[in-house]
Formats: C-alpha cells, sequence, structure tokens
C-alpha cells in the first residue's frame, strides 16, 4: 500500500490549529508537573482504559504508598491490589508491580531509555512504551491513543477508520521536531476536550444496544472476588457459596472465575483452600 503523503502547508496549518487551541484549554494534571519515569509509569498504566478524573485521587493515593520504583517492587502484590481499589482491570496493578521489579533487579532502579527494552516489559505496548520516553526523557517520537486516532481520522480522513500502520504513519509526519512532549499533551487534551460530546454519544448508544449488562459479564464478577478479598481471606468454597447466594449463577460459573484469578496471579489458594490475594 502507498504511504499517504501531506504537504508541509497541511501539517503546519494542522499543528498551528491545536497548538493555538492548547494555548487556552491546556489541563493542568499532576503527572505533567514531572519527568520521574516512574511516576509517568504509574499515571499511564492508570489511565489505560480509565477516565482522567477517576485516575486523580488515586495517582496521589498510590504515589504516597509506593513514592519510588523501589518502593513498588518491593511491596507486596496484596497491598499493591489493595491501594489499587476502585480502578478495576486489577491486572494493570500486577503488571505495573512485575515492571518495577525488573527495573530494580536488572537496571538498579534505573529506567532504560530505549524503546525495544521497554517494550519486553509487563503490560507495555508500543503506546505506553513511547508514551515514557516521550514524557519522562522528551524523545522525538509519535504515538497514537484512542483520543489521537480519532483526531487523524476526523482531520485527515474525513471520520473514515484507518488501518493502524496509516494512523502511525500521519502521526510520524505531524510530529514537530523538538517539541513532543507538547505535541502529545496538545492532542490528548484536544481530543479529550473537543470529541467528550461524540464520545459520550456513542457511549450512550452503545449502553442502550448492548446485548449482555456490565454486571452480567465475567469481568464484574472477577472484581466482586478481588473486592472480597482485599480486607480478608476467604475458604474458597465460603466465598463461592457467598458469590452465588447474593449475584446468582450457578457453583460451576463462580468457581471458573475464582480458577482464573488464580491462574493469573491476581488471587492465591493455599493447601487448606483459603484463598486470599498474593503476598
Amino acid at each position: 500500500m502507498k504511504e499517504i503523503v501531506f504537504s508541509k502547508e497541511e501539517i503546519v496549518s494542522f499543528q498551528t490549529h491545536i497548538f493555538s487551541w492548547w494555548e487556552t484549554h491546556k489541563r493542568d494534571l499532576p503527572w505533567r508537573n514531572t519527568r520521574d519515569p516512574y511516576k509517568i509509569l504509574v499515571s499511564e498504566m492508570m489511565l489505560q482504559q480509565t477516565q482522567v478524573s477517576r485516575v486523580l485521587p488515586k495517582y496521589e493515593e498510590f504515589l504516597c504508598c509506593f513514592p519510588t520504583v523501589f518502593a513498588l517492587a518491593n511491596a507486596s502484590a496484596g497491598d499493591v491490589l489493595r491501594v489499587w481499589r476502585g480502578m478495576g482491570y486489577n491486572r494493570r496493578a500486577l503488571y505495573l508491580k512485575k515492571t518495577t521489579e525488573i527495573i530494580v533487579q536488572e537496571y538498579n532502579g534505573i529506567f532504560p531509555r530505549e524503546e525495544q527494552i521497554l517494550r519486553r516489559f509487563p503490560g507495555l505496548g508500543i503506546y505506553t512504551t513511547r508514551a515514557i520516553l516521550v514524557f519522562a526523557f522528551e524523545q522525538d517520537l509519535a504515538f497514537v491513543d484512542t483520543n489521537i486516532r480519532q483526531i487523524i481520522e476526523q482531520f485527515f480522513f474525513h471520520g473514515v477508520s484507518q488501518k493502524e500502520s496509516v494512523i502511525q504513519s500521519v502521526a510520524d509526519q505531524l510530529l514537530p521536531k523538538g517539541k513532543a512532549w507538547e505535541w502529545h499533551q496538545a492532542l490528548m487534551d484536544y481530543g479529550a476536550i473537543v470529541s467528550a460530546k461524540e464520545k459520550a454519544k456513542k457511549r450512550e448508544k452503545s449502553v442502550k444496544t448492548s446485548a449482555i449488562p456490565f454486571r452480567e459479564s465475567r469481568r464484574f464478577f472477577r472484581g466482586r472476588v478481588i473486592e472480597y478479598l482485599r480486607y480478608r481471606s476467604w475458604s474458597e468454597t465460603g466465598l463461592i457459596r457467598e458469590m452465588m447466594v447474593k449475584y446468582g449463577k450457578n457453583e460451576v460459573f463462580h468457581r471458573s472465575i475464582v480458577d482464573d484469578l488464580i491462574s493469573e496471579g491476581l488471587i492465591e489458594c493455599r493447601d487448606n483452600g483459603i484463598i486470599s490475594l498474593p503476598e
């Protein structure tokens, strides 16, 4: 497929539009006041699939409990999951802890600045890796999240969805050299604010037409099990019985949820049948 190339005039016009808008609409977010790669890693992991409004208080709480990469690496997985309460997608918390363990054990607590090295860490895809390199080390790299993709498709493709490779190619062309930090912050604010109404409409439509309510999803029941275990241990049989009484479903269903969580390392089952968060 032939690469789509935009003229210098088109690129400069778009950059000017975004930066001009950002001058009066930029958000003051705590992770923008640091170049500490650990704090940026925490913010990026929290912001995956989670709204900024929910992340803000949890970000401060998390860093208060685990202020450095060493503090998080040396904490128990159970303590990390307890502090993560309310964020959802608990696997992210374990990925975050495992990543800090690797950085402490293999790199003496110093974050690598090479993209290919960071990409090997648990839970770090191309977006999160490049976000760390841009926001912590101000490297000239272009990355694409959902907001940035929507902006590019809206401005350059009349809202028509494009392949990931096409969007990345356009993002590379649009990147103003030496301003990667400011550029991505501006794009994220633009996407979050300007596209908010359109996203809300789509989300409302999705909820109305959804065939399976969230409360009936496996994710919901996984979250309930974690919630039961945050502050005490349970016998596996007792917890499954409790889930059946409170939420319905049969024993096989709830046992499969527990088994999945055990296999993923999110909870532990001892020889005596007691289950708890990992220590």
